[in-house]
């Protein structure tokens, strides 16, 4: 007891065992704080970045609307028959030309108020099966009143309200199908003319929140500040017994703002945003994820620091002198862990019990790297195509938007973007197990051709990639060498699911037009639509279909 080696050693794992207990203890704080301060990102980075892609949906409807509205009171020079007849004419082209540009229109219309004309009623054009706009007879006015804004609500309730609005969803009366519009009434010297509108499925809208999906049980749903429920994955809310009512967990939470709730027994977080129509949009998900495996790394970290006490004890009795070198080196690994930095080096390989506590400490070190990592490659892989989703691509956009605002070179990039065609006919007519091989097809041919450029599944029918480097001057060949594959594929293949029809636009990056990326993609999506409209006009776009029962 009183020989100075039985005192080094009793000193030493007194030491060793005062410092495992507050690194054990500060590595419980850490990943805590760290796992709540991941997960509370997350939640924020989907949230933010679906109000960025509703919101640009929603956007480009809401300017088209007052890109027409604003055409056709700029067009009309009187209520004559005859100069209506030719100002209707004209607001159609147009109005045509603006909804072909416009994402996810099933019908737009251009209504006259009954009591400015009785033979001018105006038109009404719908798009139900993908195949392009078709003239549809226009609803009877005549049958409504126009002063109760509880029928005919895409008539009634802008002209009552005088201003362009969005509407909550509702089912149309003549083709039953439930849609979310915006209309905005017209006006000439002053008088209520009638109201140009474009109603968006409401299923294209379903698929965009569905695309936010944090963890496993995690999910996103749109609602209001009053509590109504316009879209969630799990309730039907087009069911007359749900009211369209579901408990938002805090109201008056603002925007941004974390909150903590139980529904069904599962305590949750969520965050919400609002976005341009008036609408709200919830990410939530279970804590039981968000906080992750917390507890179990704690108890490991505690169980090898016993482990680490037993075999220093045993160690430091023999070898007292050998045993500092390692231990501070250890030590210096411990505390970058606690940093949150897993690369360090143990160069300590003995065969003994100080060894093998360095390799466990290497191998735990290891699993967690990897852990975080595999969550990290979770978070942002499309499950479907196995891609990087549109969280990567909003992070490489980052990237490439800090090159562009900071970088000493000005970077050289294009942006390409690919949208799959008739997904939603061979969903209709095959089932989504077809429409995921129709998906996987067209992934697969383009990750095939832009084998060195990342690959990104923005959308549920839409696919980009960013062109840099080597490729960037290649790019044009590229764009040759994919429609030979995707033309090689839909001769060889008979199954309509096994085609590729994909129309796409490529944008180069211009420091003299472009201050952000993101208007590099906008470019890239414009030219997109213009590919598809310009292949369907040519007769470029062709799906055999077979004929309905």
């Amino acid at each position: 007891m009183h020989s100075l080696r039985t005192r080094i050693t009793i000193t030493m794992l007194s030491l060793i065992f005062v410092v495992l207990m507050i690194i054990t203890l500060l590595s419980a704080i850490f990943i805590r704080k760290t796992e709540k301060h991941k997960s509370n990102q997350l939640l924020q980075m989907l949230c933010e970045s679906g109000e960025q892609s509703l919101d640009y949906y929603f956007d480009s409807v809401q300017n088209s609307v007052l890109r027409v509205a604003a055409f056709v009171e700029e067009d009309l020079d009187g209520l004559e028959d005859e100069q209506f007849a030719r100002h209707m004419e004209n607001a159609r082209e147009y109005f045509s030309m603006m909804a072909s540009k416009t994402k996810g229109v099933l019908t737009y219309y251009y209504r006259i108020d009954p009591s400015v004309s009785q033979t001018v009623k105006g038109f009404w054009y719908i798009d139900l099966d993908g195949d392009g706009f078709k003239e549809h007879e226009v609803t009877d006015i005549t049958r409504y009143d126009v002063e109760d804004t509880s029928k005919l609500v895409w008539f009634t309730v802008p002209k009552h309200e005088g201003k362009p609005i969005w509407l909550a969803p509702y089912i149309t009366d003549n083709l039953d199908v439930r849609v979310i519009s915006y209309d905005a009434p017209v006006y000439w010297k002053g008088q209520f003319i009638g109201v140009v509108g474009i109603e968006v499925d409401y299923s294209t809208m379903a698929a965009e929140v569905n695309g936010i999906r944090p963890y496993d049980k995690g999910y996103a749903f749109l609602g209001d500040e009053d509590g109504n429920l316009f879209y969630h994955p799990h309730i039907d809310v087009t069911d007359p017994s749900s009211d369209g009512k579901y408990e938002i967990p805090a109201r008056a939470a603002d925007a941004g703002a974390f909150i903590r709730y139980t529904y069904d027994g599962v305590k949750k977080i969520a965050v919400w945003r609002p976005l341009s129509n008036g609408m709200r949009l919830y990410v939530t998900a279970p804590v039981s994820e968000t906080e992750g495996d917390w507890q179990g790394l704690i108890l490991n970290i505690a169980i090898s620091a016993t482990f680490v006490l037993i075999a220093a004890s045993i160690f430091l009795m023999i070898y007292t002198r050998r045993i500092t070198r390692p231990l501070e080196q250890l030590k210096e690994a411990a505390e970058q862990v606690d940093r949150g930095n897993y690369d360090f080096a143990l160069p300590y390989d003995g065969d003994d019990e100080l060894g093998r506590l360095t390799r466990s400490f290497r191998t735990l070190s290891d699993n967690v790297k990897v852990h975080i990592s595999n969550l990290n490659g979770q978070v942002y892989s499309d499950a479907l195509t196995h891609v990087k989703n549109k969280g990567a691509f909003s992070i490489a956009l980052e990237e490439l938007q800090e090159q562009i605002d900071h970088g000493e070179k000005v970077p050289e990039f294009a942006i390409g973007v690919f949208d799959c065609d008739f997904l939603k006919v061979i969903n209709d007519r095959y089932g989504h197990v077809k429409g995921d091989i129709y998906l996987k097809t067209a992934c697969s041919t383009i990750c095939e051709v832009f084998k060195r450029c990342p690959v990104f599944r923005i959308g549920g029918d839409e696919f980009a990639v960013i062109i840099q480097n080597a490729d960037y001057s290649n790019m044009e060949s590229l764009m040759e060498r994919f429609d030979e594959a995707a033309d090689s594929i839909n001769e060889s293949s008979v199954e309509q699911w096994k085609k590729v029809w994909v129309s796409k636009g490529f944008a180069v990056f211009r420091p003299s037009k472009d201050s952000t990326a993101i208007s590099v993609m906008q470019r890239a999506d414009k030219l997109m639509y213009e590919n598809k409209k310009d292949r369907k006009e040519h007769g470029k776009i062709e799906l055999c279909l077979p004929a309905d029962k």
